[in-house]
């Protein structure tokens, strides 16, 4: 829409506008054409509400302000306390008027006690629900250890206590990217496949990547996110549209790995057998992967297995992962066992299991034990890979080994929103407004978190998925890091053009983030890529996170940025997920994709015109550092691209696995559902056909282009001011 056929918008009624602001709601924001833009009434109020706050009337929006302006007031201590290590932190206590108070600090694991200062700051008491309510200031000391600690108010009318979460001021690097750069592969799990898998790539497939990688001199392997999607047909093929962040598909499962197979009896291998022979003729079919095939097969030998039962010891440790994994295994686990019962969606299912808590209360959880257990004892098995998966990428001490990655948000008709409650906002999705590549705005159908529900739970379900993710991990990518500072909310039924931004806690979000990562000796790296405000990478930078950098997306202004010039602390690669391997683009396979399927604004001749002029001053610049003849063919040109992005400074430097084996078919192209098989292609070569894990080994363009890589990440940058090689 152009300036001039703007549509303008109401004022907001002052309330409504005081209120949003309290809650964090924008009425204005700067579009991407640099234009300020006023919020519609009836977003700003779908928002709200969504946040649980009766807007409907003038009176309500007063009484929800007063609501909202008070709630700090009705409690003795703040729901949670977020500080940074070596920074002190006042912390507001409220009492009755003129009462005495005594604050003291509980160590993690309850190792120790101290009382906190008071400070002396005057702040006028205010009169709530009938009562003075006087506010006194606490100062949380410089010298608190990082951990989760407890404040304890205790007064004459008793004792209140909140966590209090000291985070690292400056997240630190794994050991051995403190000692240099290194390199890494990125796959999509499921595309890579073995002569042993089960038609889809899994967690003994990841293990085996990860050796072959380190063995090549690679520090780290970044993968999709291995989340859980439904149990049931049909099973969503997008990693990134999850039922829950936290706990693992069992799609990826070996199942021959599980430790009781070797136990069977000799009539329930065979059936186990055959049950693998069903589907592993799919592991050389270069067409679409079928999951629900894979997960019937699967899902009936674990199934066999699980019934076959445990030793005591065995028993024992399967109790005790479900126990560490509470709450929420439990959660997500009857999600499963009630979704086989009643189908999806939700919505249909009956009234007393349409949430966790009624499901609880109605018996349906005790009714489903056994089924429920088996759902736990599956997230026990992805557990049990995933550590060897991260052992065998850790032994060679290469680098950190796996990198896992956190999607924006999960599908809206999961596990995470039946089982969570009000953590996640109902009524909303999320998504991003209109901007110069999508000029509708974009609707991801994922409901956010809700901020002010976040932390009255003291973000313990945030922390909860971030730790259960790293415990077996070398890294965690935090796709759209953005999210953590700000979201774009959409109200169901909306366009997306009619939504507005929601913000979030920052500082404590990105604080746990990197608390929990400390604690795993993990690496973070943000995806920080598109329209970004320069103070969001700053305070990422600030705080040891990575950002991301892809060599066709670097400018400066108007020209490609000279790779000396990317930012030290960031994960950079020739390409990402959203474009086809690199072969694919230097072919423009990308726009006659986007041709076929019609989702051009432009002629295909005019299209194709401008991305040849873009790659063009991208490889005039590899040519002119010499790494680049006129005549290369196309694996000599993926080579010199990667030769070229390692001359950058960042720490981490990416290669698709897609590029390593010469593949041209996209992952996934973005504004497409159905359109296009997105997230179903298997690894294939520049023939098309299928190439297997077994032969990874000794591919020639595999070896070569590790080759490259690694000697030239391993002989370092040229020093800053140094000249650039000279062409030819």
């Amino acid at each position: 829409m152009s300036s001039d056929e703007r549509v303008e918008q109401p004022r907001l009624a002052p309330q409504l506008t005081d209120l949003a602001a309290a809650c964090g709601v924008a009425t204005t924001f700067t579009d991407w054409q640099g234009e300020t833009t006023t919020v519609p009434r009836s977003t700003v109020e779908a928002v709200l509400t969504a946040m649980g706050l009766d807007v409907s009337t003038p009176a309500s929006v007063e009484a929800s302000l007063a609501e909202v302006r008070q709630r700090a007031w009705r409690r003795v201590l703040p729901p949670v306390v977020v500080t940074r290590e070596g920074r002190a932190h006042h912390v507001p206590v409220h009492v009755p008027h003129g009462d005495p108070v005594e604050v003291v600090v509980e160590l993690e694991g309850g190792d120790g006690w101290a009382p906190l200062r008071q400070v002396d700051r005057w702040v006028d008491p205010l009169r709530v629900d009938g009562r003075l309510t006087g506010r006194a200031t606490f100062e949380v000391p410089d010298d608190l250890p990082l951990g989760w600690h407890v404040l304890r108010a205790r007064t004459p009318g008793g004792e209140a206590e909140c966590p209090v979460v000291v985070t690292p001021d400056v997240l630190e690097l794994p050991p051995a990217l403190q000692s240099g750069r290194s390199w890494g592969y990125q796959a999509q799990l499921y595309s890579v496949r073995s002569s042993r898998s089960w038609g889809v790539g899994d967690l003994a497939d990841l293990a085996e990547l990860s050796a072959l990688a380190a063995g090549q001199g690679a520090g780290w392997l970044l993968v999709n996110p291995l989340a859980a999607a439904q149990p049931v047909p049909p099973m969503e093929p997008s990693p990134y549209l999850p039922t829950t962040r936290r706990f693992v598909n069992p799609l990826y499962l070996r199942v021959e790995d599980v430790r009781e197979v070797a136990y069977l009896p000799a009539a329930e291998r065979a059936r186990l057998e055959r049950l693998a022979e069903r589907v592993r003729p799919a592991d050389t079919d270069p067409g679409e992967i079928d999951r629900d095939a894979a997960w019937a097969a699967k899902r009936e030998a674990l199934e066999l297995v699980h019934a076959a039962g445990r030793t005591p010891a065995r028993e024992a440790a399967f109790r005790r992962y479900a126990a560490a994994e509470e709450p929420g295994l439990t959660g997500f686990a009857a999600w499963c066992a009630l979704a086989e019962r009643h189908g999806l969606p939700t919505a249909e299912w009956p009234e007393q299991v349409r949430d966790l808590e009624a499901a609880r209360a109605s018996g349906a959880l005790d009714e489903l034990a056994e089924r429920i257990d088996f759902h736990r004892w599956l997230q026990w098995q992805c557990d049990e890979q995933l550590r060897e998966a991260q052992d065998a990428a850790t032994a060679p001490g290469t680098g950190p080994g796996i990198v896992h990655d956190l999607a924006v948000g999960v599908h809206p008709d999961g596990a995470d929103v039946w089982s969570l409650g009000d953590a996640l906002a109902h009524g909303v999705t999320v998504g991003a407004p209109p901007d110069a590549f999508n000029q509708q705005g974009q609707d991801w159908s994922q409901p956010p978190w809700r901020p002010d529900r976040l932390a009255d739970l003291a973000y313990r379900p945030f922390r909860d998925m971030v730790r259960t993710i790293l415990r077996h991990a070398g890294g965690l990518r935090v796709d759209h890091v953005l999210g953590l500072f700000r979201l774009w909310w959409i109200p169901q039924g909306a366009p997306p053009s009619q939504g507005t931004y929601v913000t979030f806690d920052h500082e404590a979000l990105i604080g746990i983030l990197a608390l929990e990562a400390q604690r795993a000796g993990a690496v973070l790296v943000g995806e920080d890529l598109g329209t970004v405000e320069p103070w969001v990478r700053d305070y990422l930078a600030e705080r040891g996170i990575l950002g991301s950098a892809v060599l066709w997306f670097e400018y400066d202004g108007s020209s490609p940025r000279a790779p000396e010039d990317y930012r030290e602390l960031a994960l950079a690669s020739v390409t990402v997920h959203d474009l086809p391997p690199t072969a694919g683009y230097l072919a423009q396979e990308h726009v006659a994709l986007r041709d076929r399927l019609g989702l051009l604004t432009q002629p295909v001749e005019t299209e194709r015109a401008r991305d040849r002029a873009e790659q063009e001053r991208i490889l005039g610049l590899v040519r002119e550092r010499g790494l680049l003849a006129e005549d290369a063919g196309e694996q000599e040109t993926v080579e010199a691209l990667h030769r070229y992005l390692a001359l950058s400074p960042s720490l981490m430097v990416g290669v698709s696995l897609v590029d390593a084996v010469g593949d041209r078919r996209t992952q996934n192209q973005p504004g497409t559902s159905d359109e296009y098989p997105n997230w179903r292609m298997p690894l294939t070569g520049p023939d098309g056909q299928v190439v297997l894990l077994d032969e990874l080994p000794a591919n020639p363009r595999a070896q070569s282009l590790a080759r490259a890589v690694d000697e030239a990440v391993r002989t370092g940058v040229p020093a800053a001011g140094d000249p650039p090689p000279p062409a030819g």
